[in-house]
């Protein structure tokens, strides 16, 4: 789930600045929306945990990730695309796939964002930083009669350490239909442990995760231990054996 700062209409900006809470209210219940094919429509909660009420806008995209509800590419409808959320409050929100020529042989990937938007501050008050937070997290398109699992996935995993120059890396090849998060992958060499960057490995494809640290390929190396996600969000801790 990434979160970040939206600079739009919602900045206003007067007299000196105030020291600012960018901690967003509304809350998305779920770190991932899986949308299966035979699916009529998913329904995502929303919380609104803060104090005040907040106005919330949300589109789907393909990936841009400063896109906008004007320029929403994903093909999916979601009603109701704003609203209004009281404290301690919630709002669900429904998708529906609108129709679009996916791949049949493969997960396909986009993006659920949700715009919080703070409320206007009180008459007479001068010195404010009003920002609206943006929140995105995956959407997974899942065509019916993949073969597998998603949970099984992970495990089918290859590793390979690759060198580039004096950087060292673990490319990743993923042979099944599902995409697979990783969170962090570790590779322990004369036991010491070094860890990469997070990445997703997106399904009959492959990324390259730097080993963070690494200067020179191991002429071997005894394990991978790799953090996945589930389709819940959940963390799941494995290992594998690297191919040098």
């Amino acid at each position: 789930m990434n979160k970040f700062f939206h600079w739009g209409g919602a900045l206003l900006l007067a007299g000196l600045l105030t020291p600012i809470n960018s901690q967003a209210n509304v809350v998305i219940t779920g770190t991932r929306v899986i949308y299966n094919q035979s699916d009529r429509e998913v329904t995502v909660k929303m919380d609104n945990v803060g104090q005040e009420p907040a106005l919330v806008q949300v589109w789907a995209d393909r990936g841009a990730a400063k896109s906008s509800p004007t320029k929403a590419d994903a093909p999916f409808l979601i009603t109701p695309p704003i609203f209004r959320i009281d404290p301690s409050k919630g709002q669900s929100i429904r998708l529906i796939f609108s129709g679009a020529d996916l791949p049949r042989d493969r997960e396909s990937v986009f993006w659920l964002n949700m715009l919080d938007i703070p409320p206007a501050p009180s008459k007479g008050q001068q010195n404010y930083l009003q920002m609206a937070i943006q929140t995105r997290i995956k959407i997974f398109y899942r065509p019916s009669k993949l073969p597998g699992s998603p949970d099984e996935a992970a495990e089918k995993l290859n590793w390979h350490i690759i060198s580039q120059g004096n950087e060292q890396f673990l490319r990743v090849q993923n042979s099944t239909p599902y995409h697979v998060s990783i969170n962090f992958a570790a590779i322990e060499v004369n036991g010491q442990e070094y860890r990469t960057d997070s990445g997703m490995v997106p399904p009959l494809g492959s990324i390259d995760l730097k080993i963070k640290d690494l200067k020179t390929k191991p002429a071997s190396s005894s394990s991978i231990k790799f953090e996945s996600i589930n389709d819940y969000g959940g963390p799941i801790i494995l290992k594998a054996a690297p191919l040098l």
